[in-house]
C-alpha cells in the first residue's frame, strides 16, 4: 500500500513539471537545455551506477547491458529517422518537425515512468526502506520528467492540447507501475538488461534530439549554464537520495 501511495505522489510531481514546461513555452530553448543536461544525469549518475551495481552482485557479464544501451540507442534512432524520411522530402526534413517523432519520445518516457512505478513497487518487494528511498529519487526527478514530455511534443509540432494529453499518461504510469508489482516479480538478471536498453533510450533523446534543438536558433552562455545546471541538480539528488 506504501508503495502505491508514494506512486501517486509521482503524478503530481510529473504534472506540475509538465504545466510549468507549458507556461514558460516561450522559453522553451532554455528548458530544452536544462532537461538535457539532467537526461545526461539520469544516465550517468542513476542508471549508469545502478547497472555496475547489479552487475558486481549478481556476476553478470558487464557486455550485456552495453549490448542493451546501444541496441536502445540505434532502435529509437532507426523509429525516429524512419519517420522523418516517411513524411519528409529529402531536401527539407532536416529543418522539419515531425509530430509523430515527438509522440514516439514522449512514450518512451511513459515507458521509463511506467519502469519508474516498477521500481518504487520492487523496492517495498526488498524492505520498506529500499522502497522508500526509491520513491524519494523517484518523485524528485518525475518533476522533469514532466518537463521533458511537454518539451519533446512541443518541440516537434504538437499541439498544447495533445502535449497535456501526453502528460497525463506520463503522469498516470508510475501508478500503473506500482501496481503491476502486485502481480509479477522480475529477475535481477532482467533488470540489467532494462537499465542498459532504457539509458541507450535517454542518451538519444537528449543527445541527438533535445540538446541540438536547443541550441539550433538560440545558443549562448545561458543555455550552455543550464545544461550544465541540470547535470549538477541531477548529481546532488542522486547522491542524497
Amino acid at each position: 500500500m506504501e508503495a502505491i501511495l508514494l506512486s501517486c505522489a509521482t503524478f503530481f510531481s510529473t504534472l506540475f513539471g509538465g504545466l510549468f514546461a507549458v507556461k514558460y513555452k516561450n522559453k522553451l530553448h532554455l528548458i530544452m537545455g536544462f532537461t538535457a543536461g539532467v537526461l545526461l544525469g539520469v544516465v550517468s549518475f542513476d542508471i549508469f551506477p545502478e547497472i555496475i551495481s547489479r552487475v558486481t552482485a549478481g556476476g553478470y557479464r558487464p557486455v550485456e547491458p552495453m549490448v542493451a544501451l546501444v541496441i536502445g540507442f540505434l532502435l529509437f534512432h532507426i523509429l525516429e529517422k524512419s519517420i522523418v524520411i516517411h513524411h519528409a522530402h529529402e531536401g527539407d526534413y532536416a529543418d522539419h518537425k515531425h509530430p509523430q517523432v515527438g509522440i514516439l519520445s514522449a512514450l518512451a518516457l511513459a515507458g521509463h515512468s511506467f519502469m519508474d512505478g516498477v521500481g518504487i513497487g520492487l523496492g517495498f518487494q526488498v524492505n520498506p526502506a529500499v522502497g522508500l528511498l526509491v520513491a524519494i529519487a523517484v518523485i524528485s526527478h518525475d518533476f522533469t520528467d514532466g518537463m521533458n514530455t511537454i518539451t519533446l511534443m512541443l518541440t516537434n509540432n504538437n499541439s498544447t492540447k495533445k502535449s497535456k494529453m501526453f502528460l497525463l499518461l506520463d503522469a498516470f504510469t508510475p501508478v500503473l507501475g506500482a501496481l503491476s508489482t502486485l502481480l509479477f516479480r522480475v529477475s535481477p538478471h532482467f533488470l540489467v538488461w532494462y537499465l542498459g536498453f532504457f539509458a541507450g533510450f535517454l542518451l538519444y533523446i537528449g543527445a541527438s534530439d533535445i540538446l541540438p534543438e536547443a541550441h539550433a536558433k538560440h545558443s549562448s552562455a545561458k543555455l550552455i549554464f543550464l545544461t550544465i545546471l541540470g547535470v549538477v541538480l541531477t548529481f546532488v539528488i542522486t547522491r542524497f537520495a
